[in-house]
């Protein structure tokens, strides 16, 4: 049958690896090579030959930059599966050694990252959309609730957006210049969405199931110790645990994964990462982890708030890469004022609030608000409202798609920046559209969206046109 037959052949490819690693004296993750033979990692190498195959024969038709960052992934991918080789024989390692057991996973994110760096190439595109995919691999360091990431299936899918924003430039750069690079643009996409993703949800979505009884993880996995021989000591601290100093802040040091991809994130020391983050706003530094934004020696950005019935209010940026405000109650002053085009905003289960965004982003979702208003500068991709009632949301820059679904009631507020961007919605009432008059002293314009449609049978089709209403 073939299914047997694709059976068959998962396992004589296996086997023939483990064969190949075993003559060249490699490491087959363990000595009797059963996690090489895991489900778990045979679906992996369907993922690699399926997926990541169809990225490098595009990129072996465009040659130049285009191959070499296409080998780089190659080679992340090739890495994260090692990793996982070894999960299956290693005890879950504290903070510290699990920085140091990624690092062959990271050194590959940085190599791509400094690729984009330094002289603009011709496809810096292309450069960009692959190393910013790479940071989607750091679901593996998905420890549990605590540990400052979103969870592996969705990890994957928001690391995805940020690469999209190059990805969409290539198919419109060259949708009738070069089909060998909207081919490459399309097989990256689908290497992540949907084979990464449905990857790690067929196998890892609570994250990495580590050995119980395996050795312990002290050092990169290529320097990892014999069976035979005793474990070394554990390493002192690397820079990416130590890069703030304890007399520096009166909270805890950076911990966690949360400090690990803040590097592999931006390729950069941690140091230069913290920067855009002052101390108070960083959930992981706080000794409370409550998410509360306290008041510092500057004033307080945020007062108190109160705790909403559904959990605890956070107000944080994420790994460098997401801002995180929820169940904000009667909070009037949130302001968000250091973020990049990089970073994305997602507010939920917020209530008589008022966030301000002083920076352009690259996308705003406001989720399941009532009352709320949110104030921002632009976006690059787009500002999303879900699920919310009563919200006023102001545009005071350029914003090149507003999505509006499941809402009743939201007025929207746009400039004239943003009047050349599109407007969709679905399932919602009482969209109000206010754009500014033709003169700085000219009254704003307020437009009703359409909530009603009439649909009419004419020569063979139905023809939609919204509903007008007279009244006074």
């Amino acid at each position: 049958m073939p299914m047997e037959e694709k059976l068959v052949q998962r396992l004589e490819s296996a086997v023939m690896r483990l064969e190949a690693l075993s003559a060249t004296g490699g490491s087959v993750g363990t000595c009797d090579g059963t996690a090489i033979l895991d489900p778990s990692i045979i679906a992996f190498d369907d993922l690699m030959s399926q997926f990541l195959g169809k990225v490098s024969s595009a990129a072996e038709k465009i040659g130049g930059h285009v191959l070499d960052i296409t080998k780089i992934v190659e080679a992340a991918f090739a890495a994260q599966r090692e990793l996982l080789i070894k999960i299956k024989e290693t005890k879950k390692p504290d903070n510290s050694s699990l920085a140091e057991f990624l690092k062959p996973l990271n050194d590959v994110i940085v190599k791509a990252t400094k690729m984009t760096e330094g002289r603009r190439s011709d496809y810096f595109n292309q450069l960009k959309s692959a190393a910013d995919s790479l940071s989607a691999l750091a679901w593996i360091a998905y420890t549990g609730k605590d540990c400052g990431m979103t969870m592996p299936i969705a990890y994957v899918e928001e690391s995805w957006q940020m690469a999209e924003f190059y990805s969409n430039k290539i198919l419109v750069e060259f949708k009738n210049k070069d089909p060998n690079h909207v081919e490459w643009a399309k097989a990256l996409k689908e290497l992540y969405l949907p084979g990464l993703r449905d990857y790690v949800k067929n196998h890892y979505p609570l994250g990495p199931v580590w050995s119980a009884t395996g050795k312990t993880a002290v050092s990169a996995p290529s320097k990892a110790p014999s069976p035979s021989a005793p474990a070394p000591p554990a390493p002192p601290p690397s820079s990416l645990f130590s890069s703030e100093s304890p007399q520096a802040s009166s909270s805890r040091p950076t911990k966690g994964m949360s400090a690990v991809f803040d590097e592999i994130n931006s390729g950069k020391p941690v140091t230069s990462g913290l920067r855009k983050v002052t101390d108070d706003m960083k959930t992981k530094n706080r000794a409370d982890r409550t998410g509360v934004v306290n008041a510092g020696e500057k004033g307080a950005r945020v007062s108190s708030p109160s705790v909403s019935k559904t959990g605890l209010p956070k107000f944080e940026l994420q790994m460098g890469r997401k801002w995180v405000v929820e169940n904000q109650v009667g909070e009037k002053n949130l302001v968000i004022d250091d973020c990049d085009t990089k970073q994305s905003v997602y507010v939920y289960g917020c209530k008589g609030s008022v966030l301000q965004i002083k920076g352009k982003v690259n996308n705003i979702t406001i989720d399941k608000c009532t009352k709320m208003g949110v104030v921002f500068a632009g976006v690059v991709a787009a500002c999303e409202v879900v699920n919310c009632n009563g919200v006023e949301v102001q545009c005071q820059g350029s914003a090149p798609t507003i999505s509006i679904d499941n809402t009743n009631g939201c007025q929207l507020y746009l400039n004239k920046d943003s009047l050349d961007g599109s407007i969709t919605t679905a399932k919602s009432s009482e969209i109000n559209v206010l754009v500014p008059g033709d003169g700085p002293d000219d009254d704003w314009g307020e437009h009703a969206l359409p909530q009603q449609y009439a649909h009419e049978y004419k020569d063979g089709r139905f023809v939609t046109t919204p509903v007008s209403h007279s009244g006074a």
